[in-house]
């Protein structure tokens, strides 16, 4: 991971046409984009083309990118966020069940199950949510972003991010409670 200075650093450099400070920019900061690609846009194939565009657009776009006004990750991501809405737009949803998942190893059979299924209905609940809920559910809670960096990607005032979020949640706790009740799920 690289900090603030080095980024802006970096930046500076990728403007002059420094290739090998875009891949360490790269290095330090795809795994974050494509992460925050796949839970707004719900598909880890398009994640990973939304991060690789992205820093297509980095690096097209790097002399736009101004130190002073956001910070390097802030400007990413919101070159991340409007891509993966974008695409979400475009595509239709695929089941989470077309996804690939590989097991730990360490986790029991039970255990594996339990895990999945509370994967898959999280999943769920971020995937029902309207797209600027769940891309704020994902900057703050999946990114660990502040509600000031994700009021910042999205381009809204705190106030009306905060607000995405507490719909965002509330409506994420009205989905789990409405599927484990369809569910039959039971106390024990």
């Amino acid at each position: 991971m690289t900090d603030d200075a080095d980024d802006e650093a970096l930046m500076q450099r990728v403007a002059r046409g420094d290739e090998t400070a875009l891949r360490r920019l790269m290095d330090a900061h795809m795994g974050r984009a494509i992460r925050l690609g796949e839970r707004i846009a719900g598909s880890a194939l398009d994640a990973d083309e939304i991060a690789q565009e992205a820093f297509v657009r980095v690096w097209r776009h790097a002399a736009r990118f101004d130190g002073h006004r956001a910070r390097f990750t802030t400007w990413l991501y919101r070159i991340v966020v409007n891509l993966a809405l974008d695409r979400k737009r475009r595509r239709p949803h695929l089941p989470i069940e077309h996804a690939e998942h590989v097991p730990d190893g360490a986790l029991s059979a039970d255990d594996m199950l339990l895990a999945r299924e509370r994967q898959r209905l999280a999943e769920a609940a971020l995937a029902s949510l309207p797209e600027r809920q769940r891309a704020a559910i994902a900057l703050v809670y999946l990114e660990g972003l502040s509600g000031r960096e994700g009021a910042a990607i999205l381009e809204v005032s705190e106030k009306s991010f905060e607000s995405l979020l507490s719909r965002g949640r509330a409506a994420c706790r009205q989905f789990t409670a409405a599927a484990l009740a369809a569910g039959g799920g039971s106390n024990g």
